[in-house]
């Protein structure tokens, strides 16, 4: 029964998921435009938070666990498993108070409301994974934008995403690249669980009543480490809390 209510309540969470990021693209625009980036930040916040009561459509529950408290002016840099596209808004959601900005594929640069859009102009950076003559020299004018901001980036090591949650090896390039050129950052570790279950049938029908559940980790000062021993400690402590059943 619960497979065959999962593709109605799939079309209709699809529906109301199109409806808001149709809203809001021209939502941000105005305030992008209009008033600046502090107003524009705060139409991709509430994007965010109506990007999680879609979710709720489908029965999904979130419990986001976060006694850290956030020093606003140093950087911070958010490192988290990566297991569906369902794991953005969360972060983007409950971490708002440190300004989170995405380090994203380009090909989410176009074509997409609202996300495209939010990612072109709201401080997060788009690049080109098979081509580091390109992503390294953003990833580096990007660590400069969060030393003059003290904004936060947001980066998955793994790369791709996990179709089972289990995690993957991390891919270091990024991360050694963040550290070297934002070493007054505080590196912020997240762990997420059961995220991967919403689409483990594919995007089409989603899964429902999926328990989607994200830990914020103790934080850890970037200069208080060497790099390969912050890389290794960031993974042991994000991926010894992952649960992929």
């Amino acid at each position: 029964m619960k497979t065959i209510l999962s593709y109605p309540i799939s079309i209709l969470y699809y529906l109301c998921f199109g409806l808001v990021l149709l809203i809001f693209h021209p939502i941000q625009w105005i305030c992008f435009n209009v008033f600046g980036y502090q107003t524009h930040k705060k139409s991709v916040d509430y994007l965010n938070f109506f990007l999680l009561r879609c979710l709720n459509v489908l029965g999904t529950r979130i419990t986001f666990e976060n006694e850290q408290k956030f020093d606003k002016d140093v950087p911070h840099i958010i490192v988290a498993n990566h297991q569906s596209p369902y794991d953005i808004p969360p972060i983007s959601w409950y971490l708002r108070e440190i300004h989170p900005k995405f380090i994203s594929k380009k090909e989410l640069g176009k074509g997409i409301p609202s996300i495209s859009y939010n990612l072109s102009h709201g401080g997060s950076i788009l690049i080109d994974r098979k081509n580091p003559r390109q992503s390294l020299p953003e990833i580096k004018k990007f660590a400069q934008y969060l030393l003059d901001t003290n904004r936060a980036a947001v980066i998955f090591p793994e790369g791709t995403r996990t179709k089972d949650g289990a995690p993957k090896e991390f891919s270091p390039t990024g991360l050694k690249m963040l550290f070297k050129f934002c070493p007054e950052a505080v590196v912020v570790p997240v762990t997420i669980n059961n995220s991967w279950q919403i689409v483990k049938r594919g995007q089409f029908p989603l899964s429902l009543g999926v328990h989607l559940k994200c830990k914020v980790q103790p934080t850890l000062k970037v200069s208080d480490y060497s790099t390969e021993e912050l890389i290794e400690k960031v993974e042991h402590i994000i991926t010894r809390d992952i649960k992929n059943t």
